[in-house]
């Protein structure tokens, strides 16, 4: 048995907490180098963030699954039209709170024509006072709670004396309440991936990131000189991961495939889907949904194998559409486009 591995409940549901976003999605030729310009061509707004995409995602990977969101929203447009789309889903709202003082935390996406390819200018608006306080233990009435993003919750991100970081003693407290937990993390210029991250480990069931969040936090490089994919630093970087305390399992994803080490030291990669030329038109939310497909996988109970598959199903077709959610279908329709597509090779 799985450290942290809870006798099974009657409370059912998935619920994410976090990062609300507004995204303002613009499409570029390309990014343009310091002081050069580069052409936008459409622009759109889209729901963001950890709590929106992965809530939604998992509503339309499977409509009978309950979700909840947690988390804050501005009194203002962007606040009412992403609670609005939310609930739209059939999702939860009841702990997203409206707040007066601040606005709506958004980002502009810019996104490459060519290659989806995406960097983004945030502002973090309600989301700096999203705390432990709006979200009590005794209100997590679910079987899983997943949170993100680690480096973009100042309140989580706050030291704590006891427990390393505000996150890591929430994810404590939700733990002892018997709630299965998961957390992600957020690529951040500030390079404080081990004093973030860390401490929330020993208090999560399952850690989801990409390579450059993972590896930050072990403190080693994802990729060789040449760009390519350095596979040992991957499994190092799971490994110090894991070591920190994670309760099930350490999942790593990237362009070119996802990875997971469990608690019994089982080592699995899977590659990506080899995807047709122009098949790809945005990777502004191919992340969350791959974190949208591991953690359908975990709560229905997937080997880790077929965790990877899913969600790396989940992920390539988030990559057909522009926004964050639109590519996303149900998991039959994953299956089955998982089924036509071949893997790339590792």
């Amino acid at each position: 048995m799985m450290k942290n591995e809870y006798q099974k409940s009657e409370r059912g549901g998935i619920l994410i907490a976090g990062n609300i976003v507004a995204d303002r999605v613009k499409i570029i030729d390309a990014y343009p180098d310091k002081h050069m310009l580069s052409n936008i061509s459409s622009v759109s707004t889209a729901v963001g963030g950890c709590v929106p995409n992965v809530a939604i995602d998992l509503k339309k990977i499977d409509k009978t699954l309950d979700v909840f969101a947690a988390g804050q929203v501005g009194d203002d447009d962007a606040g009412r039209y992403i609670l609005g789309q939310l609930e739209n889903y059939g999702i939860g709202t009841r702990l997203v709170k409206v707040v007066c003082d601040d606005s709506t935390s958004f980002s502009d996406v810019m996104t490459e024509a060519g290659t989806g390819e995406r960097t983004f200018f945030h502002y973090r608006g309600a989301n700096a006072g999203f705390s432990p306080k709006d979200l009590p233990a005794d209100a997590l009435d679910c079987r899983m709670l997943h949170i993100g993003y680690i480096m973009l919750l100042d309140a989580f991100d706050r030291a704590d004396a006891e427990y390393g970081t505000v996150m890591a003693r929430f994810l404590h407290d939700a733990q002892a309440a018997g709630v299965r937990t998961s957390v992600d993390a957020v690529s951040d210029i500030s390079g404080k991936f081990a004093e973030k991250v860390l401490p929330a480990l020993k208090y999560a069931d399952n850690a989801i990131m990409n390579e450059t969040e993972a590896c930050g936090a072990a403190g080693v490089e994802p990729r060789k000189n040449d760009g390519s994919l350095d596979l040992t630093n991957i499994r190092a970087a799971a490994e110090k991961l894991m070591s920190c305390g994670v309760g099930e399992r350490v999942i790593i994803h990237c362009p070119e495939a996802g990875f997971i080490l469990n608690a019994n030291g089982v080592f699995t990669a899977v590659p990506s889907l080899c995807l047709p030329d122009g098949f790809i038109k945005g990777s502004v939310g191919a992340g969350d949904a791959f974190c949208a497909g591991c953690l359908y996988g975990i709560y229905n109970g997937y080997d880790d194998r077929r965790i990877l598959e899913f969600a790396s199903g989940a992920a390539a077709c988030s990559l057909a559409a522009k926004d964050s959610v639109g590519g996303m279908k149900t998991a039959d329709e994953i299956d089955a486009f998982i089924s036509q597509t071949p893997r790339n090779i590792i």
